[in-house]
């Protein structure tokens, strides 16, 4: 009978480091390693760099200050068109408000963009293994607008103002990105500080082409400055086929 009690107490702790052992092999199966998930995200970047010969797409732009995020102070539509070959370009269909803020941090955010998507200077903005270091967060897939996606933090390999540090979150299937939260490396604006930045991305025509983006910065003269972008009725031109 003893013999009987030891056996079963044998056969119980067995099955419960089987149990233990396989929630750990379910953990491991969930959370790829960070090595594959950066190749992925490096890979649907490439894609995208490589397939797409322009776009055109209307921004909303509107500015709000302090708490105050209903009454924008000053707006600003305006139509950009993006080639490869040439870098972006901006037409202003309309914009209200305050002229000191349209001008002095609207068009600066405007100029700032044309120069960074300029050839030559693009490559070294974009969210990739070269421009940030990278690493997967723990927790395996976690969905974010009916999306399964992995996370990972991002650290700059240099200050610019258009380089962020911060987390991205990428489609788990493809690696494409799905939104990115952190802070700019440098203010774009003599007039604002490093903003708090959020971009959120949709898959359009298979590519992540923003849809959303909001920046929060602080400085001395402004104050509290939020920033919020709309982007809709986008047009891509994909590369034709040889």
């Amino acid at each position: 009978m003893r013999n009987c009690r030891q056996i079963g107490k044998a056969r119980a702790v067995a099955a419960v480091f089987s149990l233990v052992w396989l929630g750990a092999a379910s953990v491991a199966a969930q959370q790829p390693d960070s090595a594959s998930v950066i190749a992925q995200v490096d890979a649907a970047v490439k894609a995208r760099i490589d397939q797409i010969e322009g776009y055109s797409v209307t921004e909303h732009y509107a500015v709000f200050r302090g708490k105050d995020e209903t009454h924008p102070a000053a707006e600003m539509t305006v139509k950009t068109d993006y080639r490869k070959e040439t870098g972006k370009s901006y037409t202003i269909l309309s914009e209200s408000g305050s002229e000191f803020i349209r001008n002095h941090v609207l068009r600066t955010l405007l100029d700032n963009e044309k120069n960074i998507n300029l050839p030559g200077i693009r490559e070294h903005s974009w969210f990739t293994s070269a421009n940030y270091e990278m690493q997967l967060k723990p927790g395996g897939v976690q969905l974010l607008d009916g999306r399964e996606c992995l996370t990972l933090a991002i650290t700059p390999r240099r200050k610019a103002t258009n380089m962020i540090a911060g987390t991205i979150w990428v489609d788990a299937k493809d690696g494409s990105i799905v939104q990115i939260v952190g802070t700019s490396t440098q203010s774009p604006s003599i007039f604002t500080g490093a903003a708090k930045v959020m971009r959120q991305y949709a898959s359009i025509q298979g590519f992540a082409m923003a849809t959303q983006a909001r920046a929060v910065s602080e400085s001395f003269l402004l104050g509290r400055t939020t920033v919020t972008i709309d982007y809709r009725d986008y047009q891509i031109q994909q590369r034709r086929a040889k």
